[in-house]
C-alpha cells in the first residue's frame, strides 16, 4: 500500500537513455535458483536526465543483470542506477551506501542525493547510489499493465452490492491477465529473491567488497532477506519503517488495516483539535463521522466528477502515512464541506497521464514472494471480519491487492530471515506507523541480535526518517560517522525512545512548508505501495 500508490505518475521523470531490451515470450524457467555466480560489467557511468541529478552533478548508468539467475547467460536486463561520489578525501570515503525506498516498485533512481540530509556531514564520506529494481521507472524493461487502472471515480471500495464485488473482480482479474500479456517473462522473476541477487550484482560492479544499505519500508525486508543470504557483504545498514518478514503478504495486508484505522483517527484527533481553523468537529469521533457522511455522498455522485468515495479514501490515506501533508489534506477536506470546492481533492489525488508501473511492480513482487488465497470466498470471509472493526481502509487494500488472487505468475516461498551474522543494524519506527506496524520492528529486533531499534514515540509517519527530529537524525549521523550503535537494553522493546515527526501547525506558512519541502515531496511523491 501507498498514499497513491505509485499508480499516479509523480511528474517528474527520471529517465536514462539507453535502448530497450525486449524479452522473449517463452515459459520462465524456475524462479528459485540458488545463489547467483553472475558477475556484471562494470558500469559505464554518463550524464543523468533529472534535473535534481543533474544539479548535484550526479552520474548515471545501467548495470545488466540476468533476467532469471539460474541462467546467467541468458536473457539480460538493465537496472538503471545513480551516484553521488564521496565530497570527503578519498582516504575518509566509507565506500557505497545503497538506498531503496521500499514498495516493492518504489522508484529510488533520485535517491542517491539522501546522503545531503544527514545531519553534522555524516553521509559525505559515501558514494550514495540510488536505483531502479527490475521492473521499475528507468531500469529495462519496465512494467505496465493497464496505465490508467487508477483512474477517477473507480467502483466503490466496499462490496455493498454483489454487482460491486464482481465489478471489482473483474477488474482485478482484466489488470493481472493484462500484466501477463505486457510482460510474461519478466513476471516470473520479480521475486525478492530476484531483487536480492540484484543488489549483489551492483555491488559486484561498483567493484565494492562490501555495501552500505539504507533501507525504507519494503526495502527494509529487502534489506533483511540480503543480509540473510550475504551477511559478510553488508556493512552499516539501516532499517526505517520496518517489514515483519514472517508475514509477507497476505497476513501483512491484513495487519495493516487494523494499523490504519487507528492512525486515521489520530489525524481526525488533529483536525478536531484545530476546529477553529476547520470547523469540522471539536471531537474526533465528530471529525470522523463527517469523513465518512461525505464519502457515502459521493456515491454515484462524484466531487468535480472525479472524486468518488474510493478516490476520497485514497486522498485521506495520504493522512494515514504520513504527518507532513496534514495540513493540505485538513484543507481540502473543509473546502469540500464548507464550499463544495473540490479543487484541493483533486490535487491530492493527481491528474491525468496516470501511470501504473510502481503498481505493476508492487503485484509483480508481492504476489510472486509468497502463496496467496486464490479461493476468493477466504478473502471475503477475512476482509469483512477486519472491515468490522478497521472500516477505513480494509477494502481499498483488499482491491488493491486483489489481482494477486488471479495472477499468472507462480508464487514461491519467502526466505526464511536470519540476522544473526549481520553485524550491525539500525532500525526505526514510530509507534503507530501504520504500514509497517510497530510489532514488525520488535520483531526484525529479535531476528538480529546485533541491532538497535530507535521508536518515534506515539508516531504515526511511516519511514520518516532524516525529517529533522534531532534525537532520530544524530543518532543516525552517528552511526554512519562511526559504525558505533546506541546500547541494545534487555527484553522485547525498543532501545531509544525520541519524538515522533512532529505535526505541522495549521497555519499558511506551514501548510506552505507541507506541501514544497523537498523531504515531504520524497516522502509522498516517491514513497512506495507497501510503504
Amino acid at each position: 500500500m501507498t498514499i497513491r500508490r505509485l499508480i499516479v505518475a509523480t511528474g517528474v521523470s527520471f529517465g536514462l537513455v539507453a535502448g530497450v531490451v525486449s524479452l522473449p515470450s517463452a515459459s520462465a524457467v524456475p524462479s528459485n535458483p540458488g545463489p547467483a555466480s553472475y558477475t556484471p560489467p562494470p558500469i559505464q557511468w554518463g550524464v543523468c536526465t533529472a534535473a535534481p541529478l543533474v544539479r548535484r552533478g550526479a552520474q548515471c548508468g545501467f548495470v545488466e543483470v540476468p533476467l532469471d539467475y539460474a541462467h546467467p547467460h541468458g536473457t539480460k536486463i538493465q537496472l538503471a542506477v545513480s551516484r553521488i561520489k564521496h565530497k570527503t578525501p578519498d582516504s575518509q570515503a566509507q565506500g557505497p551506501m545503497l538506498v531503496n525506498p521500499g514498495g516493492p516498485g518504489g522508484s529510488g533512481l533520485i535517491y542517491s542525493f539522501l546522503g545531503e540530509f544527514v545531519p553534522h556531514g555524516a553521509g559525505d564520506p559515501y558514494d550514495w547510489i540510488g536505483f531502479d529494481p527490475r521492473g521499475v521507472g528507468s531500469s529495462k524493461p519496465a512494467l505496465s499493465c493497464i496505465p490508467d487502472y487508477a483512474g477517477y471515480n473507480r467502483p466503490f471500495y466496499v462490496p455493498i452490492t454483489a454487482k460491486i464485488e464482481r465489478t471489482w473482480l473483474q477488474r482485478s482479474r482484466a489488470y493481472a491477465k493484462a500484466c501477463d500479456a505486457n510482460q510474461h517473462a519478466l513476471l516470473r522473476h520479480l521475486k525478492t529473491l530476484d531483487s536480492v541477487r540484484d543488489l549483489e550484482s551492483i555491488r559486484k560492479a561498483l567493484g565494492a567488497p562490501q555495501i552500505n544499505y539504507y533501507g525504507f519500508s519494503y526495502g527494509t525486508y529487502l534489506g533483511q532477506v540480503y543480509g540473510t543470504l550475504y551477511p559478510n557483504r553488508f556493512r552499516r545498514v539501516v532499517f526505517d519503517g520496518v517489514v515483519d518478514a514472517t508475514r509477507v503478504w497476505y497476513q501483512a495486508n491484513l495487519d495493516q488495516d487494523f494499523a490504519f484505522n487507528k492512525s486515521i483517527k489520530v489525524f481526525f484527533q488533529y483536525v478536531a483539535a484545530h476546529d477553529s481553523t476547520w470547523h469540522l468537529g471539536r471531537t474526533e469521533a465528530a471529525v470522523e463521522l463527517r469523513y465518512y457522511t461525505e464519502m457515502t455522498k459521493l456515491i454515484g455522485h462524484p466531487a468535480a466528477g472525479k472524486i468518488g468515495p474510493s478516490e476520497w479514501t485514497d486522498v485521506f490515506t495520504q493522512a494515514a502515512y504520513y504527518v507532513y501533508g496534514w495540513v493540505d489534506v485538513a484543507n481540502a477536506f473543509a473546502a469540500w464541506v464548507h464550499k463544495r470546492d473540490a479543487t484541493g481533492l483533486v490535487a491530492l489525488y493527481g491528474s491525468p497521464p496516470f501511470d501504473d508501473n510502481g503498481y505493476a511492480v508492487y503485484l509483480g513482487v508481492s504476489c510472486t514472494d509468497a502463496k496467496w488465497p486464490t479461493n476468493w470466498q477466504t478473502w471475503r470471509r477475512d476482509n469483512w471480519r477486519v472491515f468490522a472493526k478497521a472500516p477505513f481502509l480494509t477494502w481499498s487494500n483488499a482491491w488493491f491487492n486483489a489481482p494477486c488472487a488471479f495472477w499468472p505468475a507462480k508464487a514461491g516461498h519467502p526466505v526464511k530471515v536470519d540476522g544473526r551474522h549481520v553485524k550491525s543494524a539500525l532500525l526505526i519506527n514510530e509507534t503507530l506507523d501504520p504500514a509497517t506496524p510497530y510489532s514488525g520492528a520488535l520483531q526484525t529486533r529479535r531476528t538480529f541480535p546485533h541491532a538497535v531499534l530507535i521508536e518515534g514515540v506515539g508516531g504515526t509517519t511511516h519511514a520518516g526518517s532524516l525529517s529533522g527530529v534531532a534525537c532520530t537524525d544524530d543518532r543516525i549521523a552517528a552511526y554512519l560517522q562511526t559504525g558505533a550503535l546506541p546500547h541494545r537494553v534487555a527484553g522485547n522493546r525498543s532501545d531509544v525512545q525520541c519524538d515522533p515527526v512532529p505535526a505541522p501547525q495549521p497555519t499558511a506558512a506551514a501548510a506552505a512548508h507541507s506541501a514544497g519541502s523537498t523531504k515531504a515531496a520524497l516522502r509522498r511523491s516517491l514513497a512506495a505501495p507497501y510503504n
